[in-house]
């Protein structure tokens, strides 16, 4: 039976709600089997062709991006959805290895689309009151694996960038605006970003000849920084993961009065690990440190931290709009999210890691920690018993750096960009010592050894052509 003229097209379904579940069944097959197809498609860590051949194809499958007449909801997931995964770097695929760029676990990522079929927003509690306890459960647990005090307190945020940025704020309202950021020259390029962005002195880099910050040369810097200052060293860095030595750090800080933060973007999860946490000792001396689940922590984008030893030093970013926070509605017991973000509308990024830590329990969740450092040390053998290549050093976490024995840095370039072009590997790329080095950034879990054999039979094919 056919509408008579002039009703209205009902408008498409919704995600929540009690029908939102059924309305999506039959889309999540669509989208599971269009990742399925691309994936085929793709073959490889990387769509091969480079920029252009990808940009052709993407454009080749989309033809205008808002068409006079929508194709359908089955369409439009089979086209967009196949178009990316066909063309995506897949940090799944165990030859991309570039980045600290980690694949997801499939049960975060599910949860993950529980979040965005609810759609709370943490900037009020009546927008989000199931997800703003989980998130300050999650975060006071999270804050307790980093510091033994009573209150201590954690934020999420968007990554390791934002949480630098708000360690940076929160000194600077201790302090004040005459506040001097120290940091290493192998620290985390958003840590000087931040000290312009909010409008302090320029930041002082100090040399780190070995890769890591030399005490001493921190100990000379400090000495000649008037007034105020904050050091920041890392626990992971992300051209070589190396660490810090952070209880001489916290020492120095002591000595001279300034504030310590510690960005452990990279290394932070290795505190839950027995076997690798005493590489982060001194770390819980910091005022405030860095972490990232979204890199050693399996998670899909975003899922950083902000963790500090008291929840009191959060209190500079207590802000208040009367439709969010009004004073009687809080004084009457509901949470004020406000001072919990700079942001205002805040996915609930902590349902997936939750969800995350309830599925794999803490010793879950050591063993792929444990399990891809193993994995970084056997590539790294390897390479150092193989003659065609030279290994810079042993990994501390999770990366290694390599290059091929006898060749200058442009080959070291091309031989990166000829196995993106191809889209048969995805691999790094770093300064150290003067010379330029692949990197290899082990986070897959499932990665073998065999596929590590895989990754040096490639080079030594691409190297010797």
């Amino acid at each position: 039976m056919t509408a008579p003229p002039g009703t209205p097209t009902p408008p498409p379904p919704l995600a929540g709600g009690t029908g939102g579940p059924e309305a999506m069944r039959p889309l999540l097959d669509t989208v599971l089997d269009a990742l399925h197809s691309g994936a085929r498609e793709r073959g490889g860590p990387l769509p091969a062709g480079g920029p252009d051949a990808v940009a052709a194809r993407v454009q080749a499958a989309l033809g205008a991006v808002l068409p006079e007449h929508g194709t359908g909801d089955h369409e439009a997931l089979r086209t967009l959805v196949h178009t990316l995964a066909a063309g995506a770097a897949d940090p799944a695929d165990p030859l991309c290895a570039a980045h600290l760029h980690c694949p997801p676990l499939a049960v975060a990522a599910a949860a993950d689309l529980a979040a965005s079929a609810l759609n709370p927003s943490l900037d009020s509690w009546d927008q989000a009151p199931a997800a703003s306890a989980i998130e300050a459960l999650l975060t006071r647990a999270l804050a307790a694996e980093f510091y033994d005090t009573p209150h201590a307190d954690a934020l999420v945020t968007t990554g390791g960038t934002e949480a630098n940025q708000l360690a940076l704020l929160l000194a600077r309202e201790r302090h004040g605006p005459g506040l001097t950021v120290l940091h290493g020259a192998n620290a985390h390029h958003s840590v000087p970003r931040a000290a312009w962005l909010l409008g302090l002195p320029p930041a002082v880099a100090v040399p780190t000849p070995t890769g890591i910050l030399d005490p001493a040369r921190l100990a000379e810097t400090l000495a000649a920084t008037p007034g105020p200052a904050l050091v920041t060293a890392t626990a992971g860095t992300t051209d070589a993961g190396l660490i810090d030595p952070l209880h001489r750090i916290a020492d120095l800080c002591d000595h001279y009065g300034a504030d310590l933060h510690i960005d452990a973007a990279y290394g932070g999860p290795l505190a839950l690990s027995p076997r690798h946490r005493h590489k982060l000792a001194g770390l819980r001396r910091a005022h405030s440190i860095t972490v990232d689940l979204h890199k050693l922590g399996w998670q899909p984008v975003a899922a950083g931290l902000l963790a500090v030893p008291d929840t009191t030093l959060l209190a500079p970013l207590a802000h208040q709009a009367d439709y969010l926070n009004a004073p009687d509605d809080t004084e009457a017991g509901l949470p004020d999210l406000l001072g919990r973000s700079l942001r205002t509308t805040r996915r609930p990024d902590a349902l997936k890691i939750a969800t995350t830590l309830r599925s794999l329990g803490r010793d879950g969740l050591t063993r792929l920690i444990d399990h891809t450092c193993e994995l970084a040390h056997h590539l790294a053998a390897l390479l150092d018993a193989h003659p065609g290549f030279e290994l810079h050093a042993a990994p501390t976490i999770t990366t290694v750096l390599f290059r091929p024995t006898h060749a200058d840095d442009t080959q070291v370039a091309t031989l990166r960009r000829t196995l993106l072009h191809q889209g048969r590997a995805v691999l790094g790329r770093t300064h150290a010592d003067g010379r330029l080095w692949l990197k290899a950034t082990l986070l897959n879990p499932h990665t073998t050894a065999g596929d590590l054999d895989t990754l040096i039979a490639l080079l030594e094919g691409s190297t010797h052509r």
